[in-house]
This record gives structure tokens, sequence and C-alpha cells, in this order.
């Protein structure tokens, strides 16, 4: 039964991560036309996009945030183990296990205080393209899910817990 949940875990992982790759890649390739065009408009028409440099943002919020949770699937951010990996195996896993809750800890914040936070600003509306504060924030609370998801699957499918 553990066996069966530990690798539906890692299917949804896997798949969801699979998607916000590609979600990631139409979005930074979306964001480099833009620019792009932007910097065309601007250089050779003499008119510029005024609303391309808020979208712009907008999507750097998007990649930036949830892009680190595609990184933290694929174990891609920087970590110092010197003291860890000097510690006798079990002790290495309580060290891990304990970062994973400390890290699991601060994404159930980023969760719970982006989704409050995208409420609050949602009555609000940006300035050049006029749509709600709150979406640019989004990325906060599903950031932030997408990283609890991959911390599960960190946790339940451990090669070296075996």
């Amino acid at each position: 039964m553990l066996e069966r949940f530990s690798r539906g875990v890692q299917a949804v992982s896997d798949r969801v991560n699979h998607l916000v790759e590609w979600f990631l890649f139409g979005l930074g390739f979306a964001m480099a036309i833009l620019m792009g065009v932007q910097v065309l408009c601007r250089y050779l028409l003499n008119h510029s996009l005024f609303w391309s440099e808020e979208l712009g943002r907008i999507c750097l919020v998007w990649i930036t945030f949830i892009g680190a949770s595609a990184a933290y699937k694929r174990q891609a951010h920087i970590g110092i183990d010197l003291l860890v990996s000097r510690l006798p195996p079990p002790l290495q896993r309580a060290c891990r296990l304990a970062v994973l809750g400390l890290a699991s800890v601060f994404f159930v914040i980023l969760v719970v205080y982006g989704i409050s936070f995208s409420r609050f600003v949602s009555t609000q509306q940006t300035a050049a393209l006029g749509i709600s504060q709150g979406v640019p924030y989004l990325a906060l609370p599903i950031s932030g899910v997408l990283f609890l998801l991959h911390a599960l699957n960190q946790v339940v499918n451990d090669p070296r817990r075996r």
C-alpha cells in the first residue's frame, strides 16, 4: 500500500513538473518575443507599447516563482552538505527530513499568505493592463503548492531510506 502511494506521488510530481516546465518555456518565449517587439517599436517606430513592460514584469514574477519550484523538483538549488555528508546514514536521513520539514513549513506559509495577499489586492487593477492585482501574486500560492508536492515526493521516495 505504501509502495503504491509513493509511486502515485512520484507520478503526480513528475507529470505536474513536466507541465510546469512546458508552461515556463511558453511564458519565457512569449516574454522574449514581447520584449523584442517592444524594443523594435520603441526604436524603429518611435512608439512605445505602454502595456508591454507591465506584462513583462508579471511574466518575470511567474517565471521566478514557478521556475523555483521546477528547480526544487530537479534538486537544482544550491545546498551546503559539508557537515551532513560526514554523518552516519541514519543521521543524514534525519537531517534531510528536518530540512524538508522546515522547508515545508515555509511552503505552507507561502500558500496561506500568498492567497491572503492575492485576495487583499484583487480589487485593485494594474495601471496599464487593467487586470486584477491579484493575478501577479497568484504565483506565490501556486508555487507553494508545487513546492509542497515535490517535498512530499522527496519524503516518500527517498532512495536512501531503503
